[in-house]
Parts: C-alpha cells; sequence; structure tokens
C-alpha cells in the first residue's frame, strides 16, 4: 500500500467528542479469542470500504500485539505530530493509526497497566487527526478486558461492533462471552464474520472443514445476530498479510473475494442511523448571547434540543461548544450528535448543501430569538422566516 504521512482535511486540535463527533460510523471488530483472524478482517473491511470511495480510518488498539502496520505494509513508518495533532499514516483515501507507529521499533514490548493503557487509548482517538470520516474501524485486542472496555466506552455512543469467530466451539463459546460484553455496554452487534470456515483442495476441489462447520451460523441463528459472511481458509490471504496486501490484491480465490464482497456490501446495507432514536427530532440553533446568532459562520455554542414531534414538546436541551469553523466540519460534527434539523439566521448555499448532504434539515430567516421559542414556533408551525441574511 502506498502511504504517507498526510496533514490535509484537518481538524483543528480538541477533544476526544470533537474527534468522534467528525466520525460518521464507528465499527468496532472484536473477538472473544485470539488467533481467529479479527485484525485481518478489520484491516480488509477498512480498505475495501475506502475502495468504495469512502473516507476510513482505520486505528489498532491491541497495544500489546499491534498488526496492522505488518498487514498494510506500514511497519517502517513512523508518524509525526501537527499542532499538538498526531497524524495518521495515509494511503489513499485510508488513514491508518497504531501504537506500534510510536515505538521505536516492532522488537519493543508494551509492558503496562490498566491506567496507561486508558490513557493511550484515549489519546490514540482523541488526538489523531482523522479530520472527517465516513468510517471509523477500531481493531480490537481479544477478549472483554481493559483495552476493549475502555476503548469502548470512550468511542461512546454510536458505534457497532463486529464479531469475529471461527467454526470451533471453542472460539464460538469465547464470542459468546463477546457478545455479552457487548450487550452489557449496550453496544449494538452489527455482525458476525466466521473466518476460516473451510478449505477446499486445489487438485480435487473437495471442501474440507478444518475447524468444524457453520459454527457461525449457528451462532447467528442462536442470537438472532446477522451473519455477514463466511471466508474460507485461503493460503493467499495469509502470504498477502504478511506481505502487507489485502485480500483483494492477494490473488485469493474467487470465493473468497465474493465472501469479502458480502461482508462490505451487508455493512453499508441500512447504516444510515444517528445516535438518537429515529422518531425524535434533535434541533440545533447556533447561539451568541443566549438568542439565535445572526452570524452562523462567527458561532461558539450550539443549543442541541431534544424534541417529541408527536406531543410538540421539548423533551431535553444540551448546550454544546463545537470544534473551530472549517468547510464540512459542523455538518459532520452535528451528523455525529444525532442532530436532524438546523434553525440559523442565515447561511450559504454550499453550506446549507453540506448540512442536506449530512442528512439535515436548513430552516434559514428566523429571528434571533431563545431557543426554546424558536423550537416551539417551528413545533406549532408558526417560526416566522424572512430573508436569508447569509445567501452566497
Amino acid at each position: 500500500m502506498k502511504t504517507s504521512c498526510d496533514d490535509s482535511n484537518q481538524l483543528p486540535p480538541g477533544d476526544l467528542e470533537f474527534s468522534m463527533a467528525a466520525i460518521d460510523k464507528k465499527i468496532l471488530v472484536l473477538s472473544g479469542k485470539g488467533g481467529v483472524g479479527k485484525s485481518t478482517a478489520a484491516v480488509n473491511i477498512a480498505v475495501e470500504l475506502s475502495r468504495r470511495g469512502l473516507n476510513v480510518g482505520l486505528l489498532d488498539i491491541d497495544l500489546h500485539g499491534p498488526s496492522v502496520p505488518r498487514m498494510t505494509d506500514t511497519s517502517d513508518v513512523h508518524c509525526s505530530t501537527i499542532k499538538d495533532k498526531i497524524v495518521p499514516i495515509q494511503a489513499g483515501n485510508l488513514k491508518i493509526m497504531s501504537i506500534a507507529y510510536l515505538l521505536q521499533d516492532e522488537k519493543q514490548a508494551v509492558i503496562w497497566r490498566g491506567p496507561m493503557k486508558h490513557t493511550v487509548i484515549k489519546q490514540l482517538l482523541g488526538n489523531t487527526d482523522w479530520g472527517i470520516l465516513d468510517y471509523l474501524i477500531v481493531d480490537f485486542p481479544p477478549g472483554t478486558g481493559d483495552e476493549p472496555l475502555a476503548a469502548a466506552e470512550l468511542i461512546g455512543d454510536g458505534a457497532e461492533a463486529v464479531v469475529v469467530t471461527t467454526p470451533q466451539q471453542v472460539a464460538v463459546g469465547d464470542v459468546r462471552r463477546c457478545i455479552t460484553f457487548c450487550e452489557k455496554l449496550s453496544l449494538t452487534v452489527r455482525g458476525i464474520v466466521e473466518n476460516m470456515s473451510s478449505a477446499v483442495c486445489p487438485a480435487c476441489g473437495e471442501v474440507f472443514n478444518i475447524y468444524g462447520s457453520e459454527g457461525g451460523r449457528k451462532l447467528a441463528e442462536e442470537t438472532g445476530i446477522e451473519l455477514l459472511g463466511s471466508i474460507p481458509i485461503d493460503p493467499k490471504i495469509t502470504a498477502g498479510a504478511d506481505e502487507g496486501r489485502p485480500i483483494s490484491e492477494s490473488g485469493a480465490d474467487e470465493a473468497t473475494l465474493k465472501a469479502l464482497a458480502c461482508i462490505i456490501d451487508k455493512l453499508l446495507k441500512d447504516t444510515n442511523k444517528t445516535t438518537k432514536g429515529n422518531d425524535n427530532m434533535r434541533i440545533a440553533i447556533p447561539l451568541a448571547d443566549g438568542k439565535l446568532t445572526l452570524h452562523f459562520g462567527h458561532c461558539r455554542q450550539f443549543a442541541v434540543m431534544d424534541v417529541d414531534p408527536e406531543n410538540k414538546s421539548i423533551t431535553a436541551r444540551e448546550d454544546m461548544v463545537p470544534p473551530e469553523h472549517e468547510p464540512g466540519v459542523l455538518p459532520k460534527w452535528l451528523h455525529g450528535m444525532g442532530v436532524t434539523h438546523i434553525i440559523a439566521a442565515g447561511m450559504g448555499q454550499r453550506a446549507q448543501q453540506l448540512f442536506n448532504q449530512n442528512g439535515i434539515e436548513v430552516i434559514v430567516g428566523a429571528e434571533a430569538d431563545t431557543p426554546e421559542n424558536l423550537v416551539k414556533a417551528f413545533l406549532s408551525e408558526s417560526l416566522v422566516t424572512g430573508q436569508n441574511i447569509c445567501d452566497h
């Protein structure tokens, strides 16, 4: 993979909340057991999503055994920092980050206790300059210990998990515990990937179930979680991973390529979700001195109002400090907060287009008033709107 340390599409230095809010979808790749091909799944999901034209980040938080650099042919690369932000490794529209990029060499062991791990994971998530992403794929370490717990809690609401297993019951049993871990954290499990499902003899074509059969399918039926796909044993996957080549560039068999494409298709299907329920609205209002500001581009605070449209009532208000005003940042940030509407005095046509692209309806021409009065007027269909004072 051709890589570089890229400093474009930067977000200004900020905290974890801002970094995560600029990322549309987060997929956490987990397994209850090591050696099932979790990192292989994470890397190839990230690569294939980026090949489909999406802006993707790939984060390796397996602090003790980071595999992503080897699998992406970036083992010899080290990261730089710009304005207190870590610049991830860039490969096309894929950004990659791993603790390995910050170590002196690949032989250096990480010997840390829980609090240190939590701090480092928070820095990898919040201090990396991810910019604006469609997807962040996070390769978790196996099990349900400190690192998975810290990362899941830090990433917060809106993330989904993909759990990886092999067919044999030893692995399936551990994955059951991994699913329970997700349930305890209210983390939606998007689907199950069964790796090493079978092997085909190249001479006679006979199929061998080396690690048992249909463990992933049976687990999916038992839990009601979708089976995203079953990836067969293919020696070319192993050779490609060692050489830093994804499955699509490894010369893998057609059945392997089809299985991977099926997984990506299912992940992309019906993933337009917000952090709030689809039945409710979230209305954002840019503020100045407690009222709607007339200068949207200079806003330093947003009131985000949770609304029950059926009862036409405000259920909650949260005031938030936005990231620095850069093209495309605010629409992604507010979309990540689950905002469905924004009320503004004025807004340029390009900004309106960016909000619409992020599924946020724009109401312009409102007069300066408190957020509560504006939202109540909007719900009662009596909101007075005039000229868009920033129509450019």
